[in-house]
């Protein structure tokens, strides 16, 4: 850690400035809760072009979104905004410090994570470039924008029957490829019941074509399709859970109970990066984001008046 004479010390850190952090700040600047929150230009939606399925906001920029949850904070004069990166994290409650890169440390009572995941796509040529327009992750989130076309899923695994079985009812026919995996016989069988185009070779790589994209499957082969699905593999975009030593799930998500509250006292997570015991894997949304915040920012409030309250009570 950086060594200062008189860190800033503050009521919470709220470490990454998406909706889920960003509703956090909320919530706590509304019960006069000193926050520093520390935002980067980096975002795990990036390459959306818009969200979906967020009431009130429906096919609006993630951008947008967040340059308006920031004009809300500007309400609250307990909440500071700071354009840098954190480094890392330690400490216990109300001794946390965190160190931030080219500024000196800060201290807090809490801290609360909200710094997201990064998605690691198939290593297919082309992908990365289509990712958020006509290649997506989510149903939910982009199902609608591919209705009516020929959707492919790429991979293998055991997502892909449940995947074909949502996106049928929006898709007009639905194509697996393999990229040259070996689906297990469950999933071979369910494909057939379902009676998909199946393509088992390697995908050599992807391009647009058209509105939609074309999967190249060998010199002389290529299948064309409206959209796209991919199941990428989920990574902490910082490096923060492994600093704080938090239990983290088989997904790669930190464990939170269902306030937001880590396997380390004093410290929450909310958004992308956490992962409620109870789910079978993480709720990732801009909307469940920010709701994730929101209940984890109340948390915090609620732990440091309960710790604020015992004190005062002993004193007595």
């Amino acid at each position: 850690m950086t060594q200062t004479s008189q860190p800033r010390h503050y009521d919470v850190a709220v470490i990454g400035a998406g909706s889920a952090g960003l509703q956090a700040a909320l919530t706590l600047g509304r019960m006069r809760r000193d926050v520093v929150v520390f935002s980067t230009d980096r975002f795990r939606n990036d390459p959306a072009e818009h969200m979906q399925n967020f009431l009130g906001h429906d096919g609006e920029s993630p951008a947008e979104l967040r340059l308006a949850a920031r004009k809300d904070l500007e309400r609250y004069g307990t909440v500071e905004l700071v354009e840098r990166a954190v480094v890392a994290v330690e400490g216990a409650p109300d001794a946390f410090v965190v160190a931030v890169d080219g500024s000196p440390d800060v201290t807090a009572r809490r801290v609360l994570l909200a710094t997201g995941l990064s998605d690691e796509l198939p290593d297919v040529p082309g992908l990365a470039d289509l990712f958020g327009t006509v290649v997506a992750h989510c149903p939910y989130c982009h199902g609608h924008e591919l209705a009516d076309r020929r959707v492919g899923l790429l991979g293998a695994g055991p997502h892909v029957p449940m995947l074909a079985q949502l996106i049928s009812r929006l898709a007009s026919e639905v194509v697996v490829l393999t990229n040259g995996a070996e689906p297990e016989p469950a999933v071979l069988a369910a494909i057939k019941a379902l009676r998909l185009e199946l393509h088992t070779g390697p995908v050599l790589g992807v391009e647009a074509a058209g509105d939609g994209l074309r999967a190249l499957l060998g010199q002389d082969h290529a299948v064309e399709l409206g959209g796209m699905f991919v199941a990428p593999t989920w990574r902490q975009a910082a490096p923060f859970a492994e600093q704080l030593g938090l239990e983290t799930g088989e997904l790669g998500g930190v464990l939170v109970d269902i306030m937001g509250a880590t396997s380390r006292p004093g410290v929450y997570a909310a958004g992308d990066l956490a992962h409620h015991r109870d789910l079978p894997m993480p709720m990732a949304s801009v909307l469940t984001a920010a709701a994730a915040g929101l209940v984890a920012g109340a948390a915090c409030d609620r732990d440091l008046a309960m710790a604020d309250l015992a004190r005062v009570v002993t004193m007595t």
